[in-house]
């Protein structure tokens, strides 16, 4: 277990709890990363925690087809408000990378 630094505190601690729960699951990386899409749906999170845990998700081999349905399998359980909150908040998220991806090549570009 790592040591939280001065700087971020605070992120450091959520690095290590997500480290800690997935190794002290039974489930895959995979199912892991669609429970905890299900759960973000389940508490309506905000943008920002799609985007860092849509990205882990990817790495592992979740696609726009999970999240889908992901977001059909919860529906009943969380209703439709929730949902539609976070296809936007999914929205948002991606939004949000492209627009650095596109200023990360912009930069580069210029230089």
């Amino acid at each position: 277990m790592s040591e939280p630094t001065e700087d971020t505190p605070v992120l450091d601690l959520l690095v290590e709890m997500t480290a800690d729960s997935v190794e002290a699951s039974s489930l895959d990386l995979e199912t892991v990363m669609l429970v905890r899409l299900a759960a973000l749906v389940a508490v309506d999170a905000p943008p920002v925690s799609y985007l860092m845990n849509l990205e882990a998700a990817g790495e592992v081999g979740v696609d726009a087809d999970k999240v889908a349905g992901v977001l059909a399998a919860v529906a009943p359980i969380v209703g439709t408000p929730r949902v539609v909150a976070a296809s936007a908040g999914i929205a948002e998220s991606l939004a949000f990378e492209i627009a650095v991806a596109v200023a990360d090549l912009a930069e580069q570009s210029e230089e």
